[in-house]
């Protein structure tokens, strides 16, 4: 199957990608969600020119070719804008067999237990308790992640003791019986790291991601070998010489692979695979209601290796306000703390068209 054309609309915080083939089938997907409209113009620039033509059965050896093509650019835009492709490849694909893209990847549909993933660092640790709790009510969600230190922060906290604070507040007021997660996004120096790591330990929480400056792996890995703690990370990481350093050296207990970061679900199985072979299970960073989430759950329930949950954000449109209204329908409902993954072909989703509409619109074709 070839391609006739590539079309995106989008917004600097969304963009979704259309691609229709030479027989004028159909496919969506998205590329990476921020800065979007850059990434768009680098699809239509440096992605569609080496693909029009080029038969698209095989996506790896395609993904491989644009890389190569655009060898003087290996970074992360480049990777979030064939992200958008893939991702199109494969609702085309799904559309095409009458099945969903888990189906394709080996998978079925159904079920897939959700933490609930909050992004807010502003918020203090009763209030934040008080809000998850209200989630564990109201969604039956049994697992649930909160922040600590600053984002990238030097070893800074948001302010001073929050960390030290949230954590036993955490426990205290949500009980024995769920699984707490913390994120550092990069924060704490390795001694830092441990100290917190071993106040996590005492509390019971299960999952300790990016501790230290992602991109020091060896941090990272002395943290791992010397806690007990899962400690967990790679969303950041878009190059795969980097994820099978990682993943070999086992610089962290759980990876966190973005779909959308790393360029889609073709380059993700790659890293799915990597693990898999060292015996590492793959819990995906989809922190926005976007595709990606979508995406990470035709992922989840199709690899062998998959994580104990999805991450759902539960930032509404008080923090997130343009992920509202993308969709004819939802495809993210928790019920018992539950996601499910419908049966519909493709990716399953009606994109809304009053959103198109809005959006910035460009097209490349043969």
């Amino acid at each position: 199957m070839k391609l006739k054309s590539i079309e995106t609309f989008c917004n600097m915080h969304v963009g979704f990608v259309r691609v229709t083939s030479e027989d004028g089938d159909q496919g969506w997907g998205q590329v990476s969600t921020y800065h979007s409209d850059i990434t768009c113009q680098i699809l239509h620039r440096q992605v569609a020119p080496w693909v029009f033509g080029k038969d698209t059965t095989d996506l790896d050896d395609l993904l491989d070719l644009v890389a190569e093509r655009e060898h003087k650019f290996p970074g992360s835009y480049l990777r979030r804008a064939m992200a958008g492709l893939d991702t199109a490849i494969w609702d085309l694909r799904g559309k095409l067999a009458g099945k969903p893209v888990v189906n394709l990847l080996g998978g079925t549909p159904g079920p897939i237990r959700a933490y609930a993933s909050s992004m807010k660092r502003d918020i203090t640790p009763m209030e934040e308790a008080d809000r998850l709790k209200a989630l564990r009510d109201k969604f039956g969600f049994d697992a649930f992640k909160m922040r600590a230190g600053a984002e990238v922060g030097r070893n800074q906290d948001e302010w001073p003791g929050r960390t030290e604070e949230i954590i036993p507040t955490m426990r205290r007021e949500l009980g024995d019986n769920v699984d707490l997660l913390i994120d550092a996004n990069s924060c704490f120096s390795p001694d830092r790291a441990i100290e917190i790591g071993r106040i996590l330990e005492d509390h019971g929480f299960c999952h300790y991601e990016e501790p230290c400056p992602y991109w020091e792996l060896e941090q990272t890995k002395h943290v791992t070998d010397t806690l007990d703690i899962d400690v967990t990370g790679g969303e950041q990481d878009c190059d795969l010489p980097t994820w099978k350093r990682m993943i070999d050296m086992r610089a962290v207990d759980i990876v966190q692979p973005d779909i959308l970061y790393l360029g889609g679900i073709s380059r993700t199985l790659r890293v799915c695979r990597m693990a898999e072979e060292a015996g590492l299970p793959v819990t995906p960073h989809c922190a926005n209601l976007s595709l990606v989430t979508l995406f990470t759950m035709h992922l989840l329930r199709a690899i062998p290796n998959a994580g104990k949950y999805l991450e759902f954000a539960i930032e509404g449109p008080d923090y997130y306000p343009w992920q509202e209204g993308l969709f004819v329908e939802t495809p993210y409902r928790i019920e018992n703390g539950h996601a499910t993954l419908s049966d519909k072909p493709g990716w399953g989703i009606e994109i809304n068209p009053e959103w198109l509409a809005r959006s910035s619109y460009q097209r490349s074709e043969i």
